[in-house]
This record gives C-alpha cells, structure tokens and sequence, in this order.
C-alpha cells in the first residue's frame, strides 16, 4: 500500500490506536509495550498484512533524532537531583566506561565468530553498546518497580546520560570502516570534543532556558510547553552546530530545569511526558515499518549467538569493571547487568552505516533490530522475576513516589492554609516563581483586596496578599513559611 495524503492521517491514528491498546494489554500480561509497537509496524510494513512501502532509512533517521530528543529531554525534566546525586559517579561510570567495554568486548566477539573485520566488529558493538532510555523508563516507571541500593536511579541515570557515548563511538568506528588505514587513537579527539562541548552547552543552554522561561511573559499558559520544545531544539542543534554532542546537552539542559523552579512547570511537565510517549510510539512502528522480516530471518542464528554473549558476557563484564571501585552488593551488580535493555536507539544509530552504504550495512541493520528484539523479550519481560529472584526488589507497601511523582499527582496536597502576607513583607514584588516554594505544594488563590487572582508563576505578591496555600501537612508548611519569610504562624487560620 502507498501512503498518499489522503489515507497518511487515517492510517496514522489507527496505528497509534492500535499501538496504545495493545499497549495497555501488554502491561496487563508482562509484555514490554515497546515490543509491541515495533510488532504492529512490522505487521504494517510491506511484508505485512497492510503492506505499506516503506524502505526510507534518512526518514527514518530523522523521526530517530526527533524522537529521541524528545524522550531525552523528558527523561532528564523528570529526574530529581537530590535522588541520583548520591549515586551520580556510578551511573556516570557505567554510562561512559560501561558503554566503551561492551562496545570493545562485543565487537572482539563478533570479530572471531564472524567474518567481519575488527572495525566492522567494534560498529556493531558501538551501535547496540548503550541501554535504551525509553525501554527503561518506561518498564521502570509503568510498573514503579521500587529496588534497593539506590539501583531505580541508577538505572534510569544510566540510560538517559549513555546514548552519547554510544553516539560517538557509533561515529567514530564508522569513520574507521570507511578509512581503516587511520589508526584506532584518532577517534579520542572526537570523544573528548562531543564530550566536552555537549557538557557545556547543555548545562549553558540550561541557564539560559530558565531565564527566557521565567522572565519572557506569554498570554496563554499553553504557548509555554511550545517554547520549552523550541529551546530543546535550539540546544541540540546548535551544540551539533559546533561539533558538540546533542544529545548530551539536551539531556543536561533538561536535567537543570528540571530541577528549578519554572513558571508553568507542571503544565510543562505533563505535555512532556504525553509527548515522549507519543515520540516512543511513533519511533517504534517507524522503526517496525523499515524492518523486512524476510531480511531479518537468515541472520537469526548469528543474532542470537551475539545476543546471548551480549547478555551474559559483555554486559556483565561491564558492570562489574565499571562499578569496581564502588561499595556494591554483588546482588546489585547482576541486577545492573541485566538491565542492560535495548530498544529503538540502537536500531536509529544503525541507519548510520546504511546511509553511509558500507559493504555490510543491511546485515548490521538486520543484527541490531534482532538484538534489540531479544533484549527486550528476554530482559524486559524477566526485570520483575530477576530482582526478586536476586532480592533487590522492595515491597511495593514501601515503594515512595519521587519528589517529581508526588509534585505531579492530584492527591499530592492534604491540607489547606489561608497565610496573610504582613504589611512590611520582605518579599514584596516578588514573582511566585522566585519564592522556590516546597515542590509539594501550591499557591491555588491569591486575594489583593477585594479581588481574587488564580495566580500562576509571573504573579507578583504584595504586602497585605491572603494566600490560599495547599501542601503536605505541618511540615509542608513550615518550609512555606520559610520561603514567604514570615515568622511565627500563630494567627493563621487552618482550613
């Protein structure tokens, strides 16, 4: 079937339906939705039963970058600071080193079992190196699978900060394949320029961002999530620009504000979370569609042997050389190797060496998609069972929500307070968004003499304001206190 624009809208929604649908049945039955979008693309393709053509690897590429920008930048907003800073050094160790043995020591492998060349081994290895963030998170926070040692954050920091790392050396190894009379030193320059120029221009696009989204004053709440996306767009592109890793700073600008206070944050937060979602769905059945099952068949057997050794062997080796000099239960360290899940970022970094159109590019392609395939069957459906079995799981009675969790839920505010701001406030003028107020509780209604204003961040307080505040109970409310600067609350009234 040939997509025209008159069915491209009608074909569209009924995948994205479907794909939803099956989505929340896979849950019920154990199943990763993420397999499950690349099932119903394959079953669309061209050799499926709708049999759309589709054998367009730059588009695809595209919609990949896209994408993944997306679901990295939601990634990183929904991270909290407090709860990965004490295990940062660990999931920095695993993202980098981690990522750079897997890719050495899978691409050694395939060297020897396979008639590849040791340049063509270590692509391989690169490509399929990193543990996909949108299969992570969305196993991880569909099930809110609570897991001790700090093992959720440390995952989740893993795979939102290794997919650069991957990227470069992706990069890097393609450009030996395609000259491998340079030595294999020459891509350490490389690494140290996307690197550090990614680094400084997420965290410099990330002050940047809080100020244009805290200072600039829009008429509608819902251009506010539009602007976000753009400046997301402007950091990737214009860190690429010069020569940076994108995906780096666009992880890092969206880890920073994230973790700030921004006007409309919440609002912010939940269209991001919606649209990685949607960005997941429509990477996976794009993906599903490049696929031709019949490629992918005779590559099974070699699939599976990389497969495995990818499971049992590189990963593991991985993990345990990268968090050596940790203090770790051994139990935590297999844990970590097993979450080693691939998914669509492997499958986009391998359109790489098909556009490039190296000799053994289809075949890699093919490799990758059926690695990816297996991680998530294997792994995926097995995470729940594993952490058990290794018991690291904690009972879901004490599993606890993150700051973010709390923040976003309707049911987060327990009690209501009417604080009256003294006539010599010290935060006169001030704009809600530059109060730092508790992230578990709001300003729902503001009364300035006779008027009543629904305040959002831009709204300045005044001496004489009555603030209707929710939060979480006394506790809530003393650090409310602490931030509008007023002592004792004695005359307060309790709602």
């Amino acid at each position: 079937m040939d997509i025209s624009i008159e069915n491209i809208l009608l074909i569209g929604s009924l995948l994205l339906f479907v794909s939803i649908i099956a989505g929340k049945a896979s849950y019920k039955f154990g199943i990763p939705t993420l397999i499950l979008f690349l099932g119903i693309g394959m079953l669309a393709g061209s050799e499926g039963l709708i049999g759309i053509e589709f054998n367009d690897p730059k588009l695809a590429q595209f919609i990949g970058i896209v994408s993944l920008n997306f679901i990295l930048f939601s990634g990183g907003l929904d991270t909290d600071w407090s709860t990965i800073k004490p295990i940062f050094w660990r999931g920095f160790s695993l993202s980098t080193l981690g990522v750079f043995i897997t890719a050495i020591s899978l691409g050694i492998f395939v060297w020897m079992v396979t008639d590849f060349s040791l340049y063509e081994g270590f692509l391989l290895g690169a490509i399929v190196s990193s543990t996909d963030a949108a299969a992570v998170f969305s196993i991880l926070r569909s099930r809110s699978m609570a897991l001790k040692d700090n093992l959720r954050p440390t995952l989740e920091l893993e795979s939102g900060s290794n997919d650069p790392m991957a990227y470069v050396l992706t990069i890097a190894f393609l450009g030996l394949v395609i000259q491998p009379d340079k030595s294999l030193f020459s891509v350490f320059p490389l690494f140290l320029q996307q690197m550090v120029l990614g680094g400084i221009a997420g965290i410099s696009f990330g002050y940047a961002s809080k100020f244009v989204i805290n200072q600039i004053r829009l008429d509608f709440e819902g251009l506010y999530p539009v602007l976000v996306i753009a400046l997301m767009f402007i950091t990737f592109s214009a860190t690429d620009f010069i020569g940076g890793n994108g995906f780096l700073s666009v992880y890092l600008c969206a880890l920073y504000l994230g973790n700030q206070d921004l006007i409309h944050k919440k609002s912010i937060m939940r269209i991001f979370d919606g649209l990685a979602w949607l960005m997941q769905i429509v990477l996976f059945l794009t993906l599903g569609l490049l696929v031709f099952p019949s490629h992918v068949y005779p590559i099974a057997g070699i699939g599976l042997l990389i497969s495995i050794f990818l499971i049992f062997v590189a990963r593991p080796l991985s993990t345990f050389i990268g968090l050596s000099v940790f203090k770790l239960h051994i139990r935590s360290k297999l844990l970590l190797s097993w979450v080693g899940l691939k998914g669509a970022v492997p499958i986009v970094f391998a359109t790489y060496p098909l556009l490039a159109g190296i000799e053994k590019a289809e075949m890699i392609f093919n490799i990758v998609f059926f690695v990816s395939v297996t991680s998530l069957l294997i792994q995926g459906t097995s995470l729940s069972l594993v952490a058990r079995w290794l018991k690291v799981s904690l009972p879901e009675s004490l599993t606890v929500k993150s700051v973010v969790e709390e923040f976003m839920s309707e049911e987060a505010k327990a009690a209501m307070r009417e604080i009256v701001l003294p006539s010599n406030s010290e935060i006169d003028g001030f704009k809600i968004v530059d109060l730092h107020f508790p992230k578990d509780a709001i300003i729902a209604l503001l009364k300035r003499d006779s008027s009543f204003i629904t305040p959002n961040g831009t709204t300045e307080v005044h001496s004489g304001d009555t603030l209707i505040v929710l939060a979480n109970g006394p506790l809530g409310f003393q650090e409310v206190y602490k931030c509008l600067k007023i002592k004792g609350q004695e005359g307060d009234n309790a709602i």
